[in-house]
């Protein structure tokens, strides 16, 4: 496929991302497949689909100094302005005349004559004055919100709550792609015997320090390993390994999953009580049960039984003091997974936090009741709200007063991270430019 055949099919990606509010890696994973883009290609076109994304509000404010200001641009012109932009700023692998052309090209084949003149114009413009200086932006949060392309609001909210260093920090971070890390299947393989095997192929791996389980992976593509299809590793996040660690599930238990799918963690817990015992997994889509399966089927895991049904009404189900842990994993805004679906911070609005924050007391409200007397309750989700985080546990601590915060959560947690700043009262919140993971929130319950 040609350079030109490839940023076409960037310009169609970034329109659907955008008009279909489509989830950026899905929909990049199938124009791979459809279009059949060759693996020389699979790199650049990612890296400029999820760069173009990532940098929308800076590259935005760049083109503003560039267009006039009542000159209306169809969505495709922005987009092919966009992504060669960013190409000439961020990235350094094609020469800016290279660029340039492409686009022209681009816009000629797709629009008219005078597209094209207009596409050439502005890009000669921007290579020849370079892109406007931020730091003469006087108000801190625009500032950020420009420099690090997340919306203002979203900005000003996190500084309401952590304060100009941490945010900026973490905005930062939202940008850099971190390492793809997986977890061994221990019924199948050891986490040293993959190691080797891994190293035999080539890659560059790392040890988590987040769960005994967990690997980095620096270099290589671990799709396209048996180890992988196999069923001996799975994809899965360091700060999610944690849920299952902290769960401390044994075998033979009555475990539920209240939110379960895709099934990352729930089959890791199936795998730490050594695939005994009993564990019901529900999701509120029943579509969305047959992920857990396919997961459970491809790792070996039988004990988990997968189920449609709202972890709202889950007491139609299961009487009262049914399980020995429980795991929710909330709904969420999606926040601290910025860097992997740079589209969220985008396609959410303040008022998705409290609505959410609402479902997710309802549904701590009624899961409490399933669980035995001593038994352990993990309560997490993948965003650093607090609305979400800590607000949904201390309210529902202050309305039930036979479950208590347990503290020795925080003897449990690997070393590294007993340090980390985000250790609260509440439980755990790890920012996603503290070990450059998902952003990410836990606590753990006891019911007395």
């Amino acid at each position: 496929m040609s350079n030109y055949q490839v940023r076409k099919a960037i310009v169609d990606l970034l329109l659907r991302i955008e008009q279909d509010s489509g989830y950026s890696h899905l929909l990049i994973n199938n124009e791979i497949k459809s279009r059949k883009i060759e693996p020389k290609d699979e790199s650049l076109l990612t890296e400029i689909v999820y760069g173009t994304i990532q940098r929308k509000l800076t590259l935005d404010y760049y083109l503003a100094a560039f267009i006039d200001k009542k000159k209306k641009i169809q969505p495709w012109v922005r987009m092919v302005l966009r992504m060669s932009v960013y190409q000439m700023t961020f990235l350094n692998k094609v020469p800016d005349h290279a660029v340039i052309h492409e686009a022209v090209e681009i816009a000629k084949t797709r629009g008219h004559k005078g597209i094209a003149s207009f596409v050439n114009g502005v890009l000669r413009s921007v290579q020849r004055k370079g892109v406007p200086d931020t730091s003469t932006i006087e108000s801190t949060s625009k500032r950020i919100s420009i420099e690090t392309s997340h919306p203002e609001w979203l900005v000003e909210r996190w500084i309401s709550m952590y304060g100009n260093d941490i945010t900026r920090d973490m905005c930062q971070a939202n940008l850099k792609r971190k390492a793809l890390t997986v977890r061994v299947q221990p019924l199948k393989i050891s986490r040293q015997k993959a190691l080797d095997e891994l190293d035999k192929l080539g890659f560059e791996t790392r040890e988590s320090e987040f769960s005994s389980q967990g690997i980095i992976i620096d270099k290589g593509n671990i799709l396209k390993t048996a180890l992988f299809s196999e069923g001996y590793l799975t994809i899965q996040d360091q700060t999610s390994m944690l849920v299952a660690e902290m769960l401390h599930a044994k075998p033979g238990m009555d475990v539920l999953d209240a939110c379960s799918a895709p099934g990352g963690k729930v089959t890791h817990i199936a795998e730490k009580m050594e695939n005994k015992g009993s564990i019901d997994a529900y999701d509120l889509h029943a579509k969305k049960t047959k992920l857990i399966e396919d997961k459970a089927a491809v790792l070996d895991l039988t004990i988990i039984d997968a189920k449609q049904g709202d972890a709202r009404k889950l007491q139609e189900k299961h009487a009262k003091e049914s399980f020995d842990r429980i795991l929710v994993d909330a709904p969420c805004s999606g926040l601290g997974v910025i860097r992997g679906k740079p589209d969220i911070k985008y396609n959410k609005q303040e008022k998705d936090i409290y609505q959410l924050s609402e479902i997710q007391s309802d549904i701590l409200e009624h899961i409490a009741p399933l669980l035995k007397k001593g038994g352990l309750l993990i309560y997490s989700t993948c965003t650093v709200d607090k609305k979400e985080n800590e607000d949904v546990v201390e309210a529902f601590l202050e309305k039930n007063s036979d479950f208590i915060l347990d503290t020795s959560l925080f003897e449990d947690l690997p070393a590294m991270i007993t340090g980390s700043p985000g250790i609260t009262e509440m439980g755990l919140q790890i920012y996603p430019q503290t070990f450059y993971t998902d952003g990410f929130f836990l606590t753990r319950l006891t019911k007395v």
